[in-house]
């Protein structure tokens, strides 16, 4: 496996980790030096950027959430620097929104934390398939009826009352959804 896993890395193995959790980043950057990549590491946006600036990397993974701003602002770089670069983003907070928007900007694929190595690299390096396969886990139809709700909010530039409207629901309805936490 790890010389298939060599190919398909190819000639440039450099990837770049931006997150602000150190034990998940180390973590991460060690399990993937030993498949093969060489690592560097960030923990804001300002380092990623200033990093994906002067030595744009083949890959990268990038945290949504950062404690100094988003995410998707060293995403933008990155592929402003170095357009064929494969970036995947990662967050414990996912929306389909956010998740086209990453797309939109260049992002290869978005993943929810807490994501392995072997998520990271089966979403990194493509296996020359048509399709993925079906994910193991699905998520339900109440989430993706959240997930809808949630995108249509964020899209009426989080205004209850357009929302409401847009989706034929009363205003009190949609607000008490709004309150919920997200459906598994």
């Amino acid at each position: 496996m790890q010389d298939d896993l060599g190919s398909r890395i190819g000639q440039d193995p450099t990837l770049l980790i931006v997150d602000d959790d150190m034990p998940f980043r180390q973590r991460l950057g060690r399990a993937m030096e030993k498949r093969g990549f060489e690592v560097t590491t960030a923990e804001s946006v300002a380092a990623g950027i200033a990093l994906a600036r002067s030595a744009p990397p083949a890959y990268a993974v990038v945290d949504l959430r950062l404690e100094d701003g988003n995410g998707l602002d060293v995403v933008e770089a990155l592929h402003k620097t170095r357009e064929d670069a494969r970036v995947i983003v990662l967050t414990g907070y996912g929306a389909i929104a956010t998740a086209v928007a990453a797309v939109k900007i260049g992002a290869v694929d978005y993943l929810s934390k807490p994501a392995d190595a072997d998520d990271v690299i089966n979403a990194l390096l493509p296996r020359g398939e048509d399709k993925p396969p079906p994910p193991e886990n699905p998520m339900s139809a109440d989430r993706v009826r959240w997930e809808h709700i949630q995108r249509v909010f964020e899209l009426c530039d989080r205004n209850v009352s357009e929302t409401a409207r847009r989706l034929n629901m009363h205003r009190r309805t949609l607000q008490r959804i709004l309150a919920k936490r997200s459906p598994r």
